[in-house]
C-alpha cells in the first residue's frame, strides 16, 4: 500500500495567455484561491429557536499574484498599465489565468482557472533605503468565475 503525502504548496506555475513566459511566469506568491457560499438566515415562523440557512450565491475573493518587480519586457506589466491607467473609453481586455499546483515531476495535480480575469490593483513595496530587500510588485485581479480541475 502506497503512503499518501499531501502536496507541497511551493511548486506551482501561473499561466497567462499573451504574456512573456520567460519573465512573466515566475511568482513568489499566489493568494485568493478560495470561494465561499453565501446564505441568508430565515427564522421559522412561530418557532423562534430555529433558523434556516438558505444559499444565496457564491462569494469569491480577488486573485493576487506577487513577484519580484520586472523592469523590462513584461507583457503582464503592459497589460496592468493599460488596464489600471485606462480612461475607460475602451473595453477592458480580460484573460483566463491558470494556477497549477505541480507534483515533484512537474505534472499538474490541481488547477484553478480564473475565467475573464483583469487587473484591478497594481502595487509595489515601499522604497526604504535602510533595507536591502527585493522590490515586490503585487497584481490583484478580479474575475467572472473560477473553474477547478486536476
Amino acid at each position: 500500500m502506497e503512503t499518501y503525502y499531501p502536496p507541497t504548496n511551493f511548486y506551482f506555475k501561473v499561466s497567462i495567455p499573451g504574456v512573456n513566459a520567460t519573465v512573466d511566469y515566475a511568482f513568489q506568491e499566489v493568494s485568493g484561491l478560495n470561494v465561499e457560499m453565501t446564505f441568508e438566515e430565515i427564522a421559522e415562523g412561530g418557532e423562534n429557536r430555529f433558523k434556516h440557512k438558505v444559499p444565496t450565491g457564491i462569494k469569491q475573493t480577488n486573485l493576487t499574484l506577487k513577484r519580484g518587480f520586472v523592469t523590462s519586457d513584461s507583457k503582464l506589466a503592459d497589460w496592468c498599465k493599460k488596464t489600471v491607467f485606462s480612461d475607460l473609453s475602451t473595453q477592458i481586455e480580460s484573460k483566463d489565468i491558470a494556477v497549477l499546483l505541480l507534483n515533484p515531476n512537474g505534472k499538474a495535480i490541481m488547477s484553478w482557472v480564473f475565467i475573464g480575469a483583469w487587473p484591478v490593483k497594481w502595487s509595489f513595496t515601499d522604497l526604504e533605503s535602510s533595507k536591502g530587500e527585493i522590490m515586490i510588485e503585487s497584481i490583484e485581479l478580479t474575475y467572472k468565475y473560477l473553474k477547478l480541475g486536476n
